[in-house]
């Protein structure tokens, strides 16, 4: 049973977290509180290694012409 509350809690702190990045960080703007974690949060973010548009579009006409 505990094991169980602790994944609850772990999951909401997640979702907690994904809603905070998508509501400021995200578009841009610095929240009101937690000037901190917008920054932590956006560093993090600008870490994290993403394809870019141009090579997304590649990607997606190199699978259409194998299939």
């Amino acid at each position: 049973m505990l094991v169980i509350a602790v994944a609850m809690l772990v999951i909401l702190v997640l979702a907690g977290l994904v809603i905070f990045y998508v509501a400021f960080p995200h578009r841009g703007q610095t929240p009101p509180q937690g000037e901190w974690l917008g920054g932590v949060m956006s560093r993090a973010a600008d870490a994290v290694p993403t394809l870019e548009h141009d090579a997304r579009a590649r990607v997606g006409a190199q699978q259409d012409r194998s299939a």
